[in-house]
């Protein structure tokens, strides 16, 4: 079944290009990290535990970069004058 999402920045055309980047980078991401996990599947019912392995750690590395594209706390604060 395949999934209608729509990219954020479509839905939102007063974002910030900056913001609508770091969306479009995080849905690529998650495609990657689906292709990824297919990938792996595959390779250890086929038994290859070597092909399996390295896109598991390809997927869990994508998995942190998208968990750190949003906004950071620090610089959602601003400073007292």
């Amino acid at each position: 079944m395949k999934s209608l999402r729509t990219p954020t920045a479509v839905l939102n055309p007063l974002r910030s290009s900056a913001a609508a980047s770091a969306a479009d980078d995080r849905l690529a991401l998650n495609q990657r990290i689906t292709r990824l996990d297919s990938e792996a599947r595959l390779a250890a019912e086929q038994g290859d535990v070597t092909a399996s392995a390295r896109s598991i750690l390809e997927l869990l590395d994508c998995e942190r970069r998208a968990g750190q594209s949003g906004p950071q706390v620090l610089q959602l604060i601003k400073p007292r004058a």
